[in-house]
C-alpha cells in the first residue's frame, strides 16, 4: 500500500489491509486492560491549576475541529517473524508487516483505531506530528493509562490537517522494534499534481539480530563509555553482524525475547555501542548505536524494494525517518528532488540533490523520473552504512548494494534553509512567554536530561491558551538532538518552515515559536529513543 497512482490516492479513504489491520471495531468498545473504556482519560490528577488531558478545555478544542466521516481501523501489536530481505528476525510489529500497513485518511475525518495488545508487556500509540485531543496522544502515565498486555484501547479523534505523519509506541524503547507505521492525511483540495505517490520509511534495525534487543542496547548504553567491560565477562564483540545476507544459519534470529514472552536483556549479546561515528553535518558525534542493518520500507540493501514508474512520470515521495538513533542523508541517483513539505506543512518549493532527516522528521518531495534504473540511497549519516531502494522505469541491471550516488555529496537542503509557504507561515508576533530548555548530559555517563533534570510525569513548563510561546533550545552537549513537541507545530526563525521535530546541533541555540492553541499536557523530548528513555523529556502544561 506504499505505492499509489494519482487516481487511487484521490479516491482512497483509508488503506485497510490484512495482518494487523483488520475489520472495524465498534465505537467506544476498547478497554486498556484495567476496565477503562471510551476515552483514555488522565492516568492521574493533573497538578492544581493545570488542564487535565480529559478536561473540558480539551473537549472544547476537539469540538472546534469538527467531526467528519468516521474511518475505523483495527490494529494488533504482536510478536512476529519479520523478513528483512535475506534475514528473518523475531521482533514485535503491527501484524506481520514492516513497516505496519499505512493508515490513510482525509483531512476532516475522524479516525477510530482500536489497538489490541498481544505483546507480553504494556504498550501505547503516539500519533507523531498530529495536533489532536490530548487524551488520545498516547503517552502512558501522562495522557493515558498504559494499554496492558492482553488489553485493547480505542483511539478516536478528529484529524484536521493534511500531511505525512506516522505512529509508534511511547512506551520504553518499543519504537526501536517493528512497531511503527505511516499515517497519511490527504488534502481534499490537494494543490500538487503528480502521477504516483510513494511512502518511504527509513529505519535502523537491531532487534532480534544475534540476540540483540533495544532493551539490551539501552542497558549497555546506560553503563556509559566508562562502564564498558571488554573482558571475557562482558559483551561479546566477536558476534557482531555487520550487515551480510544472513550467512551461517541464515534462519531465524530469536533474540533475547521469545515469541511468547520476553526475557531480561542478554548480557552475552554483541556490543552495540558505537564509537567514533562523526559527521560535520551533525556537528560532531553522529550517534550511539551500531546498527547491523539500515532499511527502506523494511528491506535491507541485499533485497531492496523496487519502485516502478514510466519515464516522465511526476512522483510524490513522502520520506519518514522512523529510526531510533540515526540521521539519514537521502538522494535519488540521477535526479533532482523538489522539496514541497516538511513535517506535514508546505514550504516554498526548493530544489535539492539530497536531504537530511533526523529521527521523527518527514519531508515530501516531487521528482520527474528519468528512463533507466536508479538507486534511492539513504546514507546512515556518520555511520558509514546505507539503506537502499531502487527506482526502475526501464531495463538495465539493478545498482549494487554499496552504490553511493554523487547526489549525496551535492546540494543539501536542511530545514533552516527552507521557508514556510505563505498561507501556513506563522504571523509575526512578539512572544508572550519564553521557555528555555538546556539540553544536558553526556555519552560518558548517559545522563541525558532537560535543564539538568531527568523526566518525571509531574514536570510542567507552564503555558496559557492564546499565547505566542518561544521555545529556546540550548544544546550544551557534544551530540545533536532532534527535539520533538507533541500536539503542535512550531516555526523556525525568519519565516522558516512549520515543524514538530527539529535538529539542535551541539553547542548551538535554536529558538522556535508556536501558538498555544491545543490545551493539555504535552511531551517535549529528544527523538533519539535512547536519549529520551534515559531522561531527555519534559512536559509543556497548559494552565487553566
Amino acid at each position: 500500500m506504499r505505492t499509489h497512482t494519482r487516481r487511487a490516492v484521490l479516491g482512497a479513504g483509508i488503506a485497510v489491509a490484512g495482518g494487523g489491520l483488520l475489520a472495524a471495531c465498534s465505537s467506544g468498545s476498547g478497554t486498556d486492560g484495567t476496565g477503562h473504556s471510551g476515552h483514555a482519560g488522565s492516568p492521574a490528577e493533573a497538578p492544581e491549576g493545570y488542564v487535565s488531558p480529559d478536561g473540558p478545555e480539551v473537549a472544547a478544542a476537539e469540538k472546534k475541529r469538527g467531526s467528519g466521516p468516521v474511518r475505523k481501523v483495527a490494529l494488533t501489536a504482536t510478536a512476529a517473524k519479520l523478513d528483512l530481505g535475506g534475514r528473518t528476525v523475531g521482533s514485535w510489529a503491527y501484524g506481520d508487516d514492516l513497516p505496519g500497513k499505512e493508515v490513510r485518511v482525509t483531512a476532516g475525518d475522524t479516525l477510530e483505531l482500536t489497538l489490541a495488545n498481544h505483546l507480553p508487556e504494556a504498550t501505547s500509540l503516539h500519533w507523531h506530528g498530529l495536533a489532536l485531543r490530548n487524551d488520545m496522544d498516547g503517552v502512558p502515565d501522562l495522557t493515558q493509562r498504559p494499554v496492558k498486555a492482553g488489553g485493547s484501547f480505542t483511539y478516536r479523534f478528529a484529524v484536521s490537517h493534511p500531511g505525512t505523519y506516522w505512529f509508534h509506541p511511547h512506551s520504553g524503547v518499543q519504537q526501536d522494534r517493528g512497531l511503527y507505521a505511516p499515517l497519511i492525511v490527504e488534502d481534499p483540495k490537494e494543490p500538487l499534481a503528480y502521477d504516483k505517490e510513494w511512502v518511504v520509511v527509513l529505519d535502523d534495525w537491531v532487534d532480534g539480530v544475534d540476540g540483540s534487543t533495544p532493551d539490551a542496547v539501552l542497558a549497555e548504553l546506560r553503563k556509559g563509555m566508562g562502564g564498558m567491560d571488554h573482558g571475557s565477562g562482558g559483551m561479546d564483540h566477536g558476534g557482531m553482524d555487520h550487515g551480510g545476507s544472513g550467512s551461517g544459519s541464515g534462519g531465524m534470529d530469536h533474540g533475547a525475547h521469545s515469541m511468547g514472552g520476553r526475557a531480561a536483556p542478554s548480557p552475552t549479546g554483541p556490543s552495540r555501542m558505537l564509537m567514533g561515528a562523526t559527521s560535520k553535518l551533525l556537528g560532531g558525534d553522529a550517534g550511539d548505536v551500531d546498527y547491523p542493518y539500515h532499511l527502506v520500507n523494511g528491506r535491507t540493501p541485499q533485497d531492496p524494494q523496487t519502485f516502478r514508474a514510466r519515464p516522465g512520470d511526476r512522483v510524490r515521495i513522502r520520506f519518514v525517518n522512523a529510526g531510533g538513533d540515526t540521521a539519514y542523508r537521502v538522494a535519488l541517483g540521477g535526479h533532482t528532488m523538489t522539496v514541497t513539505h516538511t513535517d506535514g506543512y508546505p514550504v516554498t518549493h526548493a530544489p535539492t540533490d539530497a536531504l537530511l532527516l533526523g529521527m521523527g522528521e518527514r519531508y515530501d518531495v516531487v521528482v520527474t523520473v528519468k528512463d533507466g534504473v536508479f538507486p534511492m540511497t539513504a546514507l546512515a549519516e556518520g555511520k558509514k552504512r546505507t539503506a537502499l531502494a531502487v527506482l526502475r522505469t526501464g531495463g538495465g541491471a539493478a545498482p549494487e548494494e554499496s552504490v553511493r550516488p554523487k547526489e549525496l555529496d551535492g546540494r543539501l537542503l536542511t530545514a533552516d534553509r527552507l521557508k514556510a509557504d505563505g498561507p501556513v507561515r506563522l504571523a509575526s508576533r512578539k512572544p508572550d512567554r519564553t521557555l528555555r530548555f538546556d539540553l544536558t548530559g553526556s555519552m560518558a555517563k548517559y545522563d541525558w536530561a532537560v535543564n539538568g533534570k531527568k523526566y518525571a510525569p509531574d514536570q510542567r513548563y507552564p503555558v496559557r491558551a492564546g499565547e505566542r510561546v518561544r521555545l529556546s533550545f540550548r544544546n550544551n552537549t557534544t551530540m545533536w538532538h532532534p527535539m520533538h513537541l507533541h500536539g503542535h507545530t512550531f516555526a523556525l526563525p525568519d519565516g522558516g518552515p512549520r515543524k514538530d521535530t527539529a535538529i539542535v546541533l551541539p553547542g548551538r541555540r535554536l529558538d522556535v515559536d508556536l501558538d498555544a492553541d491545543n490545551p493539555g499536557l504535552w511531551m517535549l523530548h529528544c527523538h533519539n529513543v535512547y536519549h529520551a528513555e534515559s531522561g531527555m523529556m519534559t512536559v509543556l502544561g497548559y494552565q487553566k
